[in-house]
């Protein structure tokens, strides 16, 4: 397959600093519900990147689970290995990719753990079967066998107890100090706008395409 060929044409609505928000907070709501209305499949999906004390990237997809002003929340294992690099920069990178709407936003900024009783909060919510997959799943460590996993969850569900958040799993906040909204156009020439926190306010500037 020759990839070169493989190009499709951005005939979007464009992004002009006169059009944008002037709180990213309130530009990212207005996309993401325009993403949820034009019926896109998990529309808070975002690819997380992070980098570990040795200097290693990663990138994997997680749910975005809130937003507020206070930063975007997610849940995972505190053990897994997106936790150590968290644990070791404590600064991370979020990217939401709505391809229909040739749309991007990057987000970056610190993480931190939200605390105790939000964690608590959003486990009770969850089905059961993702709570137990939580509490059996040493997530990132090397198992012997799938059925491994599926017989530690089969144990755990007969014994018939309640499911509580385990202390290993729960919630981090990436509280942003830079976004960039990134619009696709005709012929490559794409729209991105970058926010910058500047004290209490937000600058905006155009990036180059």
């Amino acid at each position: 397959m020759d990839l070169s060929s493989l190009r499709a044409e951005y005939e979007s609505q464009g992004l002009a600093e006169e059009d944008a928000l002037k709180n990213p907070v309130e530009q990212f709501r207005l996309w993401f519900d325009q993403a949820v209305g034009a019926g896109l499949p998990e529309p808070n999906a975002m690819v997380l990147a992070t980098v570990s004390a040795d200097g290693r990237p990663s990138a994997r997809a997680v749910l975005m689970k809130d937003f507020h002003h206070e930063g975007v929340v997610f849940y995972t294992n505190y053990r897994s290995r997106k936790a150590e690099a968290l644990t070791a920069t404590d600064r991370a990178s979020l990217l939401f990719l709505w391809i229909p709407l040739h749309r991007q936003v990057r987000i970056e900024g610190r993480v931190t753990k939200v605390p105790a009783s939000v964690s608590d909060a959003y486990f009770a919510t969850r089905p059961r079967g993702a709570q137990l997959a939580a509490a059996v799943s040493q997530q990132s460590a090397v198992v012997a066998s799938r059925l491994q996993l599926e017989k530690a969850v089969e144990e755990l569900d007969a014994a018939g107890e309640e499911i509580t958040r385990p202390d290993w799993w729960g919630g981090y906040r990436l509280e942003p100090d830079e976004y960039e909204f990134w619009q696709g156009r005709p012929n490559r020439l794409h729209d991105r706008l970058r926010y910058r926190q500047a004290g209490d306010a937000w600058e905006i500037e155009r990036l180059a395409p």
